[in-house]
């Protein structure tokens, strides 16, 4: 479809031709939503980008923005775009240090901050004085914030009452505004979004106009959201994800409500919202599921006994109706008409079973989603087999990304009409990716491998440029991850299938070199052994090893049951899991799951394992988008690897 240029006129155009769809969804001082219109947003933005100029702001400026999602975040988002400044995003769960290197950094004499606490992360001692001059908060400050704050020669400003002094008429700054807008161009830069920092130093990636309008010309072919749909937004806003997902919103005319990842929060929004559609990562996905399971579990007797039933039918059926209609994920040219066989006679004989479970339990479960999903999307991270498994078994049309925020980020995406389950997607429409063969990340060849072979993913633009300009004041790391000929590597091993669709294996970086050469990635067997129920996650290790050994986050709940229902005694959740019986039981999940029978060579074989009492957390162990921040965990847990590893 024909796009503007920009960010801000993408979104002028689509005031002008959906004035009165419900833009965003936010919540009161009363816990109730308030909807606004695509006019109502425009308005709010026309003003708060006059507010922010008659402050000083102007093109081209860095403005430091710590805040998670919220109505405000779009407002000024889109504001500070139309003025042709730049933001510098980043979530509440950032760590003072973060937020100091990153202002500094990054060169941001103004800031827009969500409430008194993510300034005082400024405020505190730290390496070198602050760059910060001016900030915006969007809860009203802290008398306490604003004495310490003047005190560092930081003026503050609170965003309600900026809007009030600019008043509640747009009609006096929209030429002024929409002039600004003209003058930006589409190779301008946007945005700095600073990598979560999971192998070290976060690295400031820019962005354009056109790396976000080369992907938004295009998501109408993937994405068959209708005027008038509407997003559940859950995800941190500040990550290259969710941050597309903003403007795929506006690009589609379509609404955004703004929920929290937390169950019973977001429960009752669906209900609230009925949403079609709603983006999370992995751990999200697995987290409800498993809540789920639990929920029905606890109820025990002939309700769970028939859930479990109907979960396997679904399972069985949803692969069945795979087969039949070709919705396999092909590495080399395989018998259509073999596979349909195969397919077809569970498909007709489970029907009516399936549709008999679909009025009895899985309908019931819809309705806890708010009963109109189209679909719901899993990207920022590898999404496990038996998490997609459970959904599909239960009807819930759970679909996949793939990108890196170098990308901005999307490179692949799997499709609503025939979604194939075991890749990715199909390699999105503004770009080209192909493998190439690696040894430990080192680029072996330029020529691309064919379908079904591993090696290293590069991607890059087709018609227009969607890969970043590159890291801020960072030249050589740019030339180290993007070629001469624009082909970035992505870091990623993967392959493609003769469709053209993309399945990620593992990271590079990530990949663990035993003493004995072989190459294990870890991501496949990790995935594996989260699939059990007493498992919550791992991480596995072993690099220059002579075996490979595992920390396990046992999934509590589960795990509890388990020992109540087994007579286990025991004074603490730590002093069971170092009881025999719990010991042998993840050893048995472990070894089931990770096997020559389940695919596995012989090296992949976990020898030890340690049992952690306590989950990971964000901030701490996993990134923002709830990625294990490997080198983290290893610094945190550094005894317990030793012991895995110690001479006996």
């Amino acid at each position: 479809m024909s796009i503007e240029k920009t960010i801000p006129l993408m979104f002028k155009a689509r005031v002008l031709s959906n004035p009165d769809i419900i833009a965003q969804a936010a919540k009161n001082e009363k816990g109730a939503f308030d909807y606004f219109t695509y006019k109502r947003l425009y308005d709010d933005v026309i003003l708060f980008a006059s507010s922010l100029k008659k402050l000083g702001i102007k093109r081209d400026d860095h403005i430091a923005f710590i805040s998670d999602n919220r109505r405000e975040w779009l407002i000024s988002d889109l504001a500070i775009l139309s003025l042709g400044a730049v933001d510098v995003p980043r979530g509440k769960d950032s760590m003072a240090a973060e937020v100091q290197f990153i202002i500094n950094y990054a060169d941001c004499n103004w800031g827009i901050f969500e409430n008194s606490a993510q300034l005082e992360k400024v405020l505190e001692p730290g390496a070198e004085k602050t760059k910060l001059k001016n900030a915006i908060l969007f809860e009203e400050p802290k008398k306490e914030t604003l004495v310490k704050a003047e005190k560092e020669g930081i003026k503050t400003h609170y965003f309600k009452e900026l809007m009030e002094e600019i008043g509640t008429d747009p009609q006096p700054y929209v030429s002024d505004i929409e002039a600004e807008m003209d003058k930006t161009q589409t190779e301008d830069l946007a945005t700095i979004i600073f990598t979560s920092g999971t192998t070290g130093t976060p690295k400031g990636v820019m962005l354009t106009h056109e790396n976000y309008m080369a992907q938004l010309e295009v998501v109408g072919q993937v994405l068959p959201a209708k005027p008038g749909d509407m997003w559940l937004s859950v995800l941190p806003v500040w990550h290259s994800f969710e941050r597309v997902v903003q403007y795929i919103v506006l690009t589609l005319s379509t609404g955004i409500a703004y929920s929290k990842p937390v169950a019973p929060i977001l429960l009752a929004d669906m209900a609230e919202i009925k949403p079609q559609w709603i983006c999370g990562v992995p751990r999200l996905w697995d987290g409800l599921g498993n809540g789920i399971i639990r929920t029905m579990k606890k109820a025990g007797g002939i309700k769970y006994a028939l859930f479990s039933f109907f979960v396997a039918v679904g399972k069985t059926y949803s692969h069945s109706k795979d087969l039949v209609r070709g919705q396999i994920c092909h590495f080399r040219k395989t018998s259509r008409m073999l596979e349909w066989l195969r397919g077809i006679l569970p498909y007709i004989l489970l029907s009516p079973v399936y549709a008999l479970g679909n009025a009895l339990v899985f309908g019931k479960i819809k309705e806890k989603f708010g009963g109109r999903l189209s679909a719901v999307i899993s990207g920022g991270g590898s999404l496990q087999k038996h998490v997609e498994d459970f959904y599909h078994a239960v009807g819930i049309n759970l679909i996949e990304g793939y990108g890196i925020t170098e990308a901005a980020p999307v490179l692949a995406f799997r499709g609503l009409v025939k979604p194939k389950s075991g890749c990715v997607g199909e390699v999105y429409p503004s770009v080209d990716v192909k493998i190439v063969a690696t040894d430990h990340g080192t680029i072996l060849s330029d020529e691309p491998l064919p379908p079904g072979k591993t090696g290293l993913v590069l991607a890059r633009g087709k018609t227009k440029r969607q890969i970043m300009k590159g890291y801020y004041k960072r030249q050589d790391l740019t030339d180290q991850v993007i070629d001469k000929d624009g082909w970035l590597n992505t870091c990623d091993i993967g392959m493609l299938t003769i469709d053209n669709e993309i399945k990620i294996t593992g990271r590079a970086k990530d990949t663990i070199v035993l003493l004995g050469g072989e190459n294990i990635e870890p991501l496949v067997i990790e995935q594996a052994v989260n699939a059990s129920d007493y498992i919550e996650c791992s991480m596995l290790l072993g690099q220059d090893k002579k075996y490979l050994g595992a920390l396990i986050v046992p999934a509590k709940d589960f795990v509890i049951a388990f020992a109540n229902e087994n007579n286990i005694t025991y004074t603490s959740y730590e002093e069971l899991l170092e009881t025999p019986e719990i010991q042998t039981l993840i050893r048995s999940e472990i070894d089931r799951l990770v096997s020559a029978k389940t695919g596995f060579r012989s090296c992949e074989h976990i020898f030890k394992f340690v049992l952690l009492p306590e989950s990971f957390k964000p901030g701490r162990e996993l990134s923002a988008k709830q990625e294990m921040i490997r080198y983290k965990i290893c610094e945190l847990y550094k005894e317990q690897i030793e012991k895995l590893f110690a001479v006996e």
